[in-house]
């Protein structure tokens, strides 16, 4: 095994901060005692124990209520913790696995003298280091380039480098790559995303709902300049929150974001927006006829730095303000993410009639999709009977309609009725803890379609506040297919606009000992007995599909369910 630096360089220096910070240059640091209410801050330890029962509600509320000063140690323990929860396998956090892959790349542990080369995802002009010191910087550079050597598939990720240098104030080297690590490959929840077309969807999902749930800041901005400029302030948004907002400010944003991911920094942007807007509207005071003053003469994205730069708004009260607007729930930030990606996908989408609704090559393999691919055809019994050039064009089409994260993931066969029997028993021990699934149907009379189901089947069991079991679960994200004869994509109608069908177009997946649904209201898209030998499809208004097999009552041939190995390949 290499040799690696000392971690015990982590006592030096501060008790707060990793030997890698110049503290001299860390602003308004706060006592290091400090009592909120007359109650004492928690710690690590204690948050650790609330995360080993499961009690993730009560760790979400104690990390935006603890005001933990910037030179609090508690993040030493409590940031490792945080991200590592979301870490989806063991193999790369063994002993030395990190030394080993820096040894790889560069040939030794030493911090080379030459500048190191940063992978292309990286966006040069915010490589954003903080307070670090120059051998922190340095340090910072090295982590990142491990990465982008151990996640060939990250390709346009700006955000990744001033985490990976904020996570490097509190943290060994070697956390923090485990940590970034865990972020990146997170299923469960999204911290980073990895591709332009994903970034592009974060700034428009921010302007969107701006516009519906923070109107009167949204208006004050869209008022100040041109509709296009508008635009362009709205892609910086995740600037307003890393790069603008004061260190002691963004530590305490990072808190949050650790546990709960992205939608803590759409909410904080929204929080900006909405505090700048109060600062800077008014021209009845003199501070607001100054700012309006300096919107007209510099512009309004220049005034929103200004303002950050100068904030005399403390973090807790940022972080109310952010926690506080009303109507913004998880599921929903999900829905405006998932159908603004929709969207973005189907600009070249061609269609070739009314009823293929999706021919989108977009998403078209690399290299290491191609090879799942390949893993895909090399099991799937479907593919009998079919001609391998159709075969070859059907799996293509069926990755290019998956969400880009989860082609760069190893799908692995769950079950098949060829192997495993037609039993709704051994098809939920076998499937229902996997998320997502890919269902791949193919009838006595060969055809083949099926649906992406975004969510455990293992939720049939999840019940109500009242106690009920609730009857249907999943989310928009889930899509049905058809492959052959016919070639198309029904995404959920949510991705069309507005939902204006209510309670109907959200069936998307239910289950019980007897069948298993995929989309319902007015007919059920695919319904299966639990003998997994008959089968049914309608018209539904979840998906606004056609049947997907001629009859619209079908034999199961073969029945096939794919997941998506935890580690990236």
């Amino acid at each position: 095994m290499p040799t690696m630096p000392s971690v015990m360089e982590h006592e030096a220096e501060h008790p707060a901060f990793s030997p890698h910070v110049d503290v001299a240059r860390v602003p308004q640091l706060a006592p290091a005692s400090p009592a909120s209410a007359g109650k004492p801050l928690r710690t690590a330890a204690e948050v650790q124990t609330l995360l080993t029962q499961g009690k993730n509600t009560e760790v979400k509320m104690l990390l935006r209520t603890n005001a933990w000063p910037a030179d609090h140690p508690v993040r030493r323990e409590l940031w490792s913790a945080l991200c590592l929860q979301h870490h989806n396998s063991k193999s790369d956090m063994a002993d030395g696995f990190y030394w080993d892959m820096v040894t790889q790349v560069f040939g030794s542990t030493e911090l080379p003298d030459r500048p190191i080369s940063l992978p292309p995802f990286v966006e040069p002009g915010h490589c954003h280091s903080y307070h670090l010191t120059q051998k922190g910087s340095s340090i910072a550079d090295r982590v990142v380039s491990v990465l982008g050597y151990a996640c060939p598939d990250i390709v346009y990720s700006p955000s990744i480098y001033p985490i990976c240098a904020l996570l490097l104030h509190y943290l060994s080297e070697e956390e923090c790559y485990h940590c970034i690590t865990s972020l990146v490959s997170s299923k469960k929840k999204q911290f980073i995303t990895q591709t332009k077309s994903l970034h592009e969807v974060t700034w428009k999902t921010v302007m969107q709902i701006c516009k519906k749930h923070v109107k009167a800041a949204a208006v004050h901005l869209q008022r100040q300049c041109p509709s296009s400029r508008v635009e362009r302030i709205y892609m910086d948004w995740i600037w307003w929150v890393l790069q603008g907002l004061p260190f002691t400010h963004l530590v305490r944003v990072m808190d949050c974001f650790f546990h709960e991911g992205i939608k803590v920094l759409y909410r904080v942007a929204m929080a900006i927006l909405v505090l700048f807007h109060k600062h800077t509207s008014s021209t009845s005071t003199a501070g607001g006829a100054e700012w309006s003053a300096d919107i007209q003469k510099n512009g309004i994205d220049a005034a929103l730095t200004k303002f950050l730069k100068e904030i005399t708004i403390p973090p807790n009260k940022v972080l109310k303000a952010a926690f506080g607007i009303r109507g913004l729930s998880s599921s929903y930030i999900s829905r405006v993410f998932i159908r603004t990606e929709m969207i973005l996908q189907s600009k070249t989408v061609i269609r070739s009639g009314p009823m293929v609704r999706s021919r989108s090559n977009e998403n078209l393999p690399n290299s290491q999709s191609q090879n799942n691919i390949q893993m895909v055809s090399h099991t799937l019994t479907i593919r009998e009977k079919v001609s391998e050039e159709i075969y070859n064009e059907m799996l293509l089409a069926l990755w290019s309609w998956l969400p880009v994260r989860i082609t760069m993931y190893q799908p692995i066969l769950l079950y098949t009725t060829e192997e495993h029997g037609c039993s709704l028993t051994t098809f939920y021990v076998r499937v229902e803890q996997h998320e997502p699934t890919l269902l791949m149907i193919k009838t006595i009379n060969n055809e083949i379609f099926g649906a992406y189901c975004s969510s455990k089947w293992g939720e049939r069991n999840l019940k109500d506040d009242r106690g009920n079991r609730q009857a249907y679960f999943g989310t928009g994200e889930t899509f049905l297919f058809s492959l052959y004869p016919e070639r198309a994509k029904y995404p959920w109608v949510g991705m069309e606009g507005e939902n204006t069908l209510g309670h109907a177009a959200e069936l998307f997946m239910a289950a019980d000992s007897k069948m298993i649904t995929i989309g319902g209201g007015e007919g059920q898209a695919i319904w299966m007995d639990e003998n997994i030998r008959y089968g049914k499809t309608d018209r539904c208004q979840t998906f606004n599909n056609p049947p997907l097999c001629k009859t619209g009552d079908f034999e199961i041939r073969v029945l096939e369910v794919y997941g998506f190995a935890a580690e990236q390949m």
